[in-house]
Order: C-alpha cells, then sequence, then structure tokens
C-alpha cells in the first residue's frame, strides 16, 4: 500500500453561503466542501498559495490525499471538482470526496525501473527510452500501491521493448486502458550508430549503377 500519500491541509469555515465564501477569498482562502462517507458534509478553507501549487504540480483530480482539518480526524480525499473564475482561471471553490478504504478510483501509479545496470541491451551500447512514467489504474482506496516494477534486466538485445503486460499489476488493480498494448520502455541504438547506418545506406544508394544507352544500339523506330 502506498506510504507517500500527501497531506492536504485546510481549516473547517464558519458560516456558509456566498457571503463566507467571498470572505475567505478576500483572505487569500478557497473555500470548498468535503462530502461522501456517510458524514455530514464539511465546509472548509485552503489557502490559495497552496492550492495553486498542488494544481500546478498536475494530477490533481487523480491523486489521493489526506486531508487535514483541525478538530476532524484525517481522511482520504479525492478531488471532483476545481471551479474557476471564467475570466481569470483562477480557483474559486473545490469539491472534496471522501473515500472509504474499499472506494475504487483511478489513480496514476508511478514506475520503479530497475536493474538498468544489469540490463544485458544497455551493456550492448543500447539507450533506455522511457515512453511512460506512470500507469493509470483502477485501484482501491485502501490498497494503493507505491509503485510498479519494471525489471530492465529482462531486456536482452539493442531493439527490445517492455509493455504493459509484461507487468504484474498488483492483486485488485485494474488498468483504464485495456483495449491495447502499450509500450511502457525500450532499447534503441545509440544516435551515433544510427547516423553511421544512414550514411552507409545512403553510400550504398550511390553506388548502384544507372543503365545507360549504347551507342550501337539502334534507335527505336520513330526516333
Amino acid at each position: 500500500m502506498a506510504g507517500e500519500i500527501p497531506d492536504l491541509h485546510a481549516q473547517e469555515r464558519t458560516g456558509t453561503g456566498k457571503g463566507a465564501a467571498r470572505a475567505a477569498r478576500r483572505e487569500g482562502m478557497v473555500p470548498g466542501i468535503v462530502f461522501g462517507g456517510d458524514k455530514d458534509p464539511l465546509p472548509i478553507n485552503i489557502q490559495y498559495n497552496v492550492l495553486i501549487k498542488r494544481l500546478k504540480q498536475g494530477r490533481f483530480k487523480s491523486t489521493l490525499f489526506n486531508l487535514k482539518v483541525d478538530g476532524h480526524e484525517d481522511v482520504r480525499v479525492i478531488c471532483r471538482d476545481v471551479q474557476r473564475d471564467v475570466v481569470k482561471d483562477l480557483p474559486t471553490h473545490l469539491d472534496l470526496m471522501r473515500l472509504r478504504r474499499t472506494t475504487k478510483i483511478n489513480l496514476f501509479i508511478p514506475i520503479d525501473f530497475q536493474n538498468e545496470e544489469e540490463c544485458p541491451a544497455i551493456r550492448k551500447g543500447g539507450v533506455l527510452t522511457t515512453i511512460r512514467n506512470e500507469v493509470e489504474l483502477l485501484v482501491t482506496a485502501g490498497d494503493i500501491p507505491d509503485t510498479l516494477t519494471v525489471d530492465l534486466s529482462k531486456l536482452e538485445n539493442i531493439g527490445d521493448t517492455i509493455t504493459i503486460s509484461d507487468i504484474t499489476l498488483p492483486e485488485g488493480a485494474e488498468l483504464v486502458i485495456k483495449d491495447r498494448d502499450f509500450m511502457i520502455c525500450n532499447v534503441s541504438a545509440p544516435s551515433a550508430l544510427k547516423s553511421d547506418a544512414e550514411d552507409e545506406d545512403e553510400a550504398a544508394a550511390d553506388e548502384v549503377p544507372t543503365i545507360e544507352q549504347e551507342d550501337d544500339i539502334p534507335p527505336a523506330d520513330g526516333e
């Protein structure tokens, strides 16, 4: 289970309605609501700068957070909506949903590339190219994996690839993309070798003899 669930700090918001929300924004806060989990909705405020930083990091709506609010037990939440100003495109409100341990959610799980030094294809001069650093999975909130493991020592030759079907998924996890066996990484030839091969191909093309008309071959009728 993932041990690096990030904390998201918030304050309980006193008062509800547009007036309380406007007052929160004047104080540099973004109002929000926490709902679900068989509990009453909890109005909150989150510091504007903290929320902006989280949004810029990306994947905000698919990241599981440990919400910490003074006077309340920590709870796992996931963002379900961020409302923005139509002109400035800045966050004005957010909705967070409480999660039970059995709740199924989509999350991007990072990939841990192991045994690069022992990779035969890399030892032969190949270059590792990473196509994906994370994979979106449908997982249970109470059993989220830290990473997906890729064993690079299985790549024997330059040109070998690892696709999603080569990765053993954690028990209970499902792929969100199921219609294709997408690539995770490959080992390609160094650019210098590629350039040499291209030069050889061009040189070989230049050496192909051309057929010229011999002087003693009579012209065709009408010439």
